[in-house]
């Protein structure tokens, strides 16, 4: 008896909405450190967060993803990712909030990072359910076309 395994693939305008959101997140963050009213350090620091945060954000998504069936990363890699990943938040907020900017500026700043972070996770998710999805499909397209070259009946030559 074969098993049949229902695949869901994500819409086109599911798609469309997470490649756009992560876009506009990160050039509301290239905005926003572009046009602050800031010393070139601070401004600096600030992308150099942005990017910490960013990278592990995609690092620590993939760790989850990977170890969600089965464990297949090491303890110390687990807590370097987890330990990376809340490293980058809080210095990108310690250096966030003593930078010398407005209020408004600030809370710009914080809403553009967190949709930064939030659209990463959402983006990563996208990406490897469509991977997922390919792996198992042609694993079926594959196993379907065994299973046809098994029950043809055998020609003699």
């Amino acid at each position: 008896m074969t098993q049949h395994y229902l695949i869901r693939r994500d819409t086109s305008a599911w798609n469309l909405q997470v490649w756009l959101s992560f876009s506009i997140a990160a050039l509301a963050c290239a905005i926003g450190v572009w046009s602050m009213p800031s010393e070139e350090l601070d401004r600096a620091f600030l992308a150099i967060g942005l990017f910490f945060c960013l990278f592990s954000a995609f690092t620590l998504a993939k760790m989850i993803r990977d170890n969600r069936d089965e464990r297949v990363d090491t303890t110390p890699w687990i807590m370097t990712v987890w330990i990376g990943f809340l490293v980058a938040v809080v210095l990108t907020a310690w250096g966030l909030f003593r930078m010398k900017i407005g209020t408004w500026e600030k809370s710009y700043m914080v809403v553009s990072w967190l949709f930064l972070v939030s659209a990463a996770f959402t983006l990563a998710k996208l990406v490897r359910d469509k991977q997922e999805a390919d792996i198992l499909e042609s694993s079926s397209t594959e196993k379907a076309l065994l299973l046809a070259d098994d029950q043809a009946p055998a020609v003699d030559r």
